[in-house]
């Protein structure tokens, strides 16, 4: 091989790099205001969501969903990763938990109580799995399952899920397929 053929191989490798990653990097562009859970969700609707949370798991013995930051890490999911359609629901949803409140309770869910709240969960709750029962496959999913996933998903990945409420080992050791198990317990993460 020349000097010029492999040049020209350096160079076309090195352009390649540079226009690709350029074009990789756009791609990471959060500028775009055609995502409805970036132009809506605000604080307020995040604060919602780390009392929605909180109340699906609260603080008992162990930190609750709200220490976690759920709202967030929900904000950021619903964002990222939801299909617009799932956004739609979640977003939604919102409106509708505080809808059911008002029905429930007479105010809104922020102004209830933690027992009216608690109430209004497991009624919410009630309805999402009458509604995964009769579910046909092109439903759409139920705003509360999003929801509820989400929390789940948000707490149990998170330090304090991780930490306080699961047994966590950072670097197991070797595999040991039978652990004794007392009652009370907490499961491994």
């Amino acid at each position: 091989m020349n000097r010029r053929i492999a040049l020209e191989r350096v160079a076309l490798i090195l352009g390649g790099t540079v226009i690709g990653g350029s074009i990789f990097l756009q791609g990471c562009n959060t500028s775009d205001k055609k995502n409805p859970a970036m132009a809506l969700l605000a604080a307020d609707q995040i604060a919602f969501l780390d009392e929605v949370a909180e109340t699906i798991m609260p603080t008992t013995n162990t930190p609750g969903a709200k220490a976690a930051m759920v709202g967030s890490f929900m904000n950021m999911m619903v964002t990222d990763c939801y299909e617009e359609k799932d956004q739609k629901i979640f977003i939604e949803g919102l409106e509708k938990i505080d809808e059911a409140s008002k029905k429930m309770n007479g105010k809104s869910f922020m102004d209830s109580n933690p027992s009216e709240r608690t109430k209004l969960i497991k009624d919410l709750n009630t309805q999402l799995k009458a509604y995964d029962t009769a579910k046909k496959d092109t439903d759409p999913a139920h705003y509360f399952g999003l929801i509820k996933q989400l929390t789940l998903l948000g707490y149990f990945t998170s330090e304090i899920g991780a930490t306080q409420a699961l047994r966590y080992v950072a670097v197991p050791g070797k595999y040991e397929g039978c652990v004794p198990y007392k009652k009370g317990d907490r499961a491994w993460a």
